[in-house]
């Protein structure tokens, strides 16, 4: 059972990564007309938004968060063996996703702001 939880970490971590440009390839809802220069625009604020990496600056305090709450937890209640330490390795994986996913939303906000300063009226 541990071998299993240890390779669900490793790959959610790695799908998590492997994600790290899609929320750079967000395309913002607009209301009204385009200019011809759409296309453009939006790949200069993709590009801007592609920028930033794949974990925000609060990835690492997130993972160190998980792992605590999930570690500790387990020691506490249920302490047998490496329960705790595999618990702490989950917990990890989880704040690192969760970070992940933080950064995808900003890069998505990049994305609305950039096309917002360009004239576009974005709603969604």
């Amino acid at each position: 059972m541990r071998l299993v939880k240890i390779t669900s970490a490793i790959a959610l971590v790695g799908f998590t990564a492997a994600c790290a440009t899609s929320g750079a390839n967000y395309q913002p809802v607009i209301d009204g007309a385009v200019s011809p220069n759409y296309s453009n625009d939006l790949a200069q604020c993709q590009a801007l938004a592609s920028q930033q990496g794949a974990f925000d600056s609060t990835t690492g305090q997130k993972a160190v968060a998980g792992a605590a709450v999930a570690g500790g937890t387990t020691a506490v209640f249920n302490n047998k063996g490496t329960n705790a330490r595999d618990a702490a390795l989950v917990g990890a994986a989880v704040g690192l996703t969760a970070g992940a996913l933080d950064q995808q939303k900003n890069k998505e906000a990049i994305i609305k702001n950039c096309m917002r300063q360009r004239g576009y009226n974005v709603v969604g």
